[in-house]
């Protein structure tokens, strides 16, 4: 695919005029953006991803489309495992949700410029080592297989990084966001605020899932156009994607799964492709492999969709059947209770009874149902 400077010039005035709009929206009115605006930005940000893999079937052809849409998907996916660890991130700085908006996007910015790096570093490596793809397919088998593994602890704690817990000792820490800068004045001294921090986490968090990310798409396609713009596309509605999907993130319990069975699948798919472009001298004396094929794109699109629709759908399920095994067990409870513990429709008792009026009560207020 032979991309000219003026292709990339475009592209990337185009992106950054996007980025641009973005930024000052944020940055003119901080603030928590409704589900109707939410929903209009994602489909606005998605709907450009589809009509840009559009322009390049009309330019490029089938396959290149092909390619940018199989890396688009694996970026997206990718991005919201990450956009999982941003939120517990949020919740364990506790950003007011004024501000999150904000967070959000420098956090994308610092991941495109990062991504921007290893996208470069990758494609030299790429053009310049043929044993590269065997190194890159048994990463992605490692991490896969890393995504796949049970977490021994608590996923829903965020464990701080030794840059972040460093930050924290070293620099001096505001009470308080304040406006939401970086930097406050309090009691005549220039500290940082919280949000430094935040934005340290966010930073190394962004650092660790383009070492990820890189990899897998490199297993898609080889033009760092591709490769670049795919990147672009999955990060720049991801902001509004926070707001829109909310909790259901986290519902999605089988995330981890889903992308470490594409993730295992496109690395085992480098290497198989690796063997049968062989030009290492130490594996089979240099030349190809006669029994290893090459995956074709569409089964390979094919696949990744079929693997995460399959995880979205076995994760809504288990969460809807955990929902409703809940609200029986509550119901359960509540019916086994006996009938004086229950106030009746004329009492005027609300659902939780004061210590006075319960004789079983030393004067100690009850705690609420279900603590």
């Amino acid at each position: 695919m032979n991309v000219s400077y003026g292709a990339w010039a475009i592209t990337l005035i185009a992106l950054s005029a996007i980025l641009i709009f973005d930024l000052l929206i944020v940055g003119r009115r901080p603030h928590e953006p409704s589900l109707r605006e939410s929903t209009l930005w994602v489909t606005f940000y998605v709907s450009l991803a589809l009509l840009f893999g559009g322009l390049v079937w009309l330019t490029a052809g089938p396959t290149y489309a092909g390619e940018f849409y199989g890396g688009w998907l694996i970026e997206y996916s990718l991005s919201m495992d990450n956009l999982f660890v941003f939120m517990l991130i949020m919740s364990r700085f506790a950003v007011p949700r004024q501000y999150q908006q904000k967070v959000l996007l420098i956090g994308i910015i610092i991941a495109l410029v990062m991504r921007g790096g290893f996208i470069a570093a990758g494609a030299a490596l790429v053009s310049t080592f043929a044993w590269i793809f065997y190194l890159f397919g048994a990463f992605l088998i490692y991490t896969g297989w890393k995504f796949a593994k049970p977490e021994e602890e608590d996923p829903s704690e965020f464990r701080e990084n030794v840059l972040v817990r460093w930050s924290r000792r070293l620099l001096p820490v505001s009470s308080g966001y304040g406006d939401g800068k970086l930097t406050t004045r309090e009691a005549g001294r220039r500290m940082v605020t919280p949000m430094m921090i935040v934005m340290i986490a966010i930073g190394t968090t962004d650092l660790v899932f383009a070492v990820d990310s890189i990899p897998a798409i490199f297993g898609i396609t080889r033009e760092p156009y591709l490769v670049f713009t795919a990147n672009v596309f999955a990060l720049m509605g991801l902001r509004q994607l926070y707001f829109l999907i909310g909790g259901l993130v986290s519902r999605l319990v089988y995330l981890s799964y889903g992308l470490a069975a594409v993730l295992i699948f496109i690395g085992g798919k480098m290497i198989v492709e690796a063997l049968a472009d062989n030009r290492v001298p130490f594996i089979n004396g240099g030349e190809p492999v006669s029994w290893a094929p090459h995956v074709p794109i569409w089964l390979s699109l094919v696949t990744i969709i079929g693997l995460l629709a399959l995880t979205a759908l076995a994760s809504l399920i288990k969460s809807a059947r955990d929902r409703r095994r809940a609200l029986a067990k509550v119901a359960a409870a509540t019916a086994d209770q006996p009938s004086g513990d229950v106030p009746g429709p004329d009492s005027g008792a609300g659902p939780e009874r004061s210590a006075e009026a319960d004789p079983r009560s030393d004067g100690d207020a009850l705690p609420p149902r279900g603590e």
